[in-house]
């Protein structure tokens, strides 16, 4: 297994993979500029695992200069249960501390019971103190 920094060149097996795996949702932030922009202002986060040239596993990390962030974990069914997500997650978790990020947080769809048991055995905690809301910037009027 070969895990490195995820590259543009990765977009579109990303997206292929994406696709195929229950539990990641793909919007308009996913599209090859957003991605583009994602990669940019946070070199080195983001993690892929290849095998024989093939791209089969993906985790995606930002930061803010305080939190980190986790999207878009993946590995191809037929590569799972070999601990290539947890690689993933341990080595993106590296390159977060390496930023000086201590404390990271993810999103998880709330129907994904699969992801739910696989973040819990890595030793995440689901937070019932807080709330989520968001604003699409492109949907709403200028002033």
């Amino acid at each position: 297994m070969h895990y490195r920094p995820m590259a543009l060149d990765d977009y579109a097996a990303a997206v292929a993979l994406w696709q195929q795996t229950p539990g990641v949702r793909l919007r308009d932030a996913d599209s090859f500029e957003g991605i583009t922009r994602y990669l940019s202002r946070n070199p080195g986060l983001s993690i892929v695992a290849e095998q024989g040239g093939e791209l089969i596993g993906t985790i995606m990390a930002g930061h803010d200069g305080h939190r980190g962030f986790i999207q878009h974990l993946a590995v191809a069914e037929r590569h799972r249960e070999q601990g290539i997500g947890t690689a993933l997650v341990n080595r993106c978790l590296d390159a977060l501390r390496a930023e000086g990020i201590d404390k990271a947080h993810l999103m998880l769809l709330v129907d994904n019971e699969p992801g739910k048991r696989f973040w819990q055995r890595m030793g995440w905690q689901f937070r019932t103190d807080i709330a989520l809301h968001s604003f699409v910037l492109s949907d709403s009027p200028t002033a």
